[in-house]
């Protein structure tokens, strides 16, 4: 492979990036940069500016575009920092435009290896920033180090084998000297793991498997060889809590997907969520929302951390959202179950017993499975407003899913899915559809929405319904606005304690990213890729 920046112009040495340890850390403190994925290692896709209100709202308008030169998914989130943007146009090549124009400074280019075989699209999220250096994981599971001042390559390592499926689409986290990534790759029978890299060498710090092997606990909830390909994959950046030391991630799928008689037992760590030693990858505790997942409800979704009273006491919490239909809240120093609502409709199980495993109640084969195989909600990134103690979800309602597994031999490099999910709608590719045996109603095709959930009660509080299904975050801000978008074409501004719209703008094609904020010489800007552009957001001068 090769790669190389393409220099459209250096970046004034005024504004060259550089971001401490203490700076990612403390970021709330300073909300004109944006300098993790979610915005902090808290992971509330939060943002303090206020300039932007439900009263002028209606006077945001668009200063600038950036348009990609690929046609794939486009779904980064970008970093700001001093004045400078860093995105990901896919698959892999990093832009530093200015923030104020759009004008592109530099573009890195890395050309990936033709073994790459991402499973949904040559996707990737984001990227980290440490010093003066950004790194980018790659669909050919690279991780790379550019210098963020030319966008030149400083070391690039090799975390997994592309050629047996592996891959990367998860925007890096930075805690301390190390750059913390994920692999996926679940639909092809990989062995996930977690990994750290020093941000200076790109030597290999430590690897924590996210399929325990023998003599580990865990490994017994496996039966015989099955967790040599048990999926467990990452596709979303972790969250971290420097006060305790933990960084947090979301654990994919087993595999095969859909076929959980070739894999019995709870199969962990797959649709979990996991707290490790960022120090040492040592596993600290975990927690397992869906054991021997029959439905693909990875729970790749954001781990979010909050700090509140819970029923009187103060507590280290984190909200979870899960693509399984269940709100949960969890202690985040012990993993302790607290609370679990459904957010969505569910019929695959009747609710959580007291240590929230869920109460199963299997579906017979043909059955439409509440909800579908997209879940309640997927990997975009809620939002939690210190502000209004609400937490926000993008969510897939009336949405279900025709579940057929069937046997699958594991090869390597291919496809390890053990079935199919199908459509619970008039001419899907199922016999017992098409003989009419299932009275199915156009309810299963399913509609987005934006639900606020009341974090201490687990109870909804207004709900924003859209026409069709949603693949976009949330970002809320210090004045109780909301944005995000969906498969409309629609940017949105919602009123974060009512869910009014506010405003929105057309962007001509899907939003599949979450939108974030910053600030330039006064100013507030919101920022959020939709179809194949960056479009950025300011308030009418």
């Amino acid at each position: 492979m090769t790669v190389r920046p393409w220099l459209l112009c250096l970046i004034p040495i005024a504004l060259a990036a550089q971001v401490t340890s203490d700076q990612l850390v403390n970021a709330a403190l300073n909300p004109k940069n944006w300098v993790t994925y979610n915005g902090s290692y808290m992971s509330q896709s939060y943002s303090p500016l206020s300039q932007i209100t439900p009263g002028n709202a209606r006077n945001l308008e668009q200063k600038w575009v950036f348009q990609v030169e690929s046609l794939q998914k486009f779904e980064s989130r970008p970093l700001v920092v001093n004045g400078i943007m860093y995105i990901t146009q896919p698959p892999n090549d990093v832009v530093a435009l200015d923030a104020r124009t759009g004008r592109a400074f530099w573009i890195y280019r890395y050309n990936n290896s033709p073994d790459a075989r991402p499973c949904c699209g040559s996707i990737n999220r984001g990227l980290a920033i440490s010093g003066d250096t950004l790194f980018m994981a790659t669909v050919d599971a690279h991780l790379v180090a550019i210098d963020a001042r030319n966008g030149r390559p400083l070391w690039d390592v090799k975390v997994a084998e592309a050629a047996a499926g592996y891959a990367m689409t998860v925007a890096p986290l930075v805690i301390k000297d190390k750059v913390v990534v994920g692999v996926a790759g679940g639909e092809y029978g990989i062995r996930g793991f977690i990994s750290a890299y020093d941000t200076r060498t790109g030597k290999e710090a430590w690897k924590f498997y996210t399929i325990p092997g023998p003599g580990e606990p865990g490994n017994e909830t496996w039966e015989g060889d099955t967790w040599k390909y048990g999926g467990a994959s990452i596709w979303v950046t972790g969250s971290y809590d420097p006060d305790l030391n933990l960084t947090y991630w979301g654990i994919g799928n087993p595999g095969p997907d859909w076929n959980p008689i070739q894999r019995k037992g709870a199969n962990l760590y797959s649709d979990s969520v996991v707290a490790l030693d960022p120090d040492t990858g040592k596993l600290k505790w975990h927690f397992q929302f869906t054991p021997n997942d029959p439905y693909d409800y990875d729970s790749v979704q954001v781990p979010v951390l909050v700090d509140t009273a819970w029923r009187g006491t103060a507590r280290k919490l984190m909200l979870w959202a899960n693509r399984n239909g269940f709100y949960y809240v969890l202690d985040r120093i012990t993993g302790e179950f607290l609370s679990g609502n459904s957010f969505v409709k569910v019929t695959w199980a009747k609710g959580l017993d007291d240590a929230g495993k869920p109460i199963l109640t299997p579906q017979p084969p043909g059955t439409p499975v509440y909800p579908g195989v997209q879940g309640g909600t997927n990997w975009y990134s809620p939002s939690y407003s210190p502000r209004t103690g609400l937490f926000y979800i993008s969510a897939w309602e009336d949405y279900a899913s025709i579940f057929l597994p069937q046997a699958n031999e594991y090869k390597e490099g291919q496809r390890f899915t053990g079935g199919r999910p199908v459509a619970p709608i008039a001419g899907a590719n199922n016999p017992s559809l098409r003989s009419g045996q299932i009275n199915v109603t156009t309810e299963a095709l399913g509609h987005g929405s934006v639900i606020a959930i009341d974090v201490r009660t687990g109870q909804k509080k207004w709900k924003f319904d859209m026409i069709d299904v949603t693949d976009a975050g949330i970002l809320t801000t210090g004045s109780d606005v909301l944005f995000t978008g969906g498969r409309e074409g629609y940017f949105h501004a919602l009123d974060a304690r009512t869910g009014a719209l506010l405003w929105k703008g057309s962007v001509g094609g899907q939003v599949s990213a979450a939108p974030m904020a910053y600030e330039l010489d006064g100013k507030q800007y919101i920022a959020v890729a939709a179809g194949h552009a960056m479009f950025v957001y300011g308030l009418r001068e």
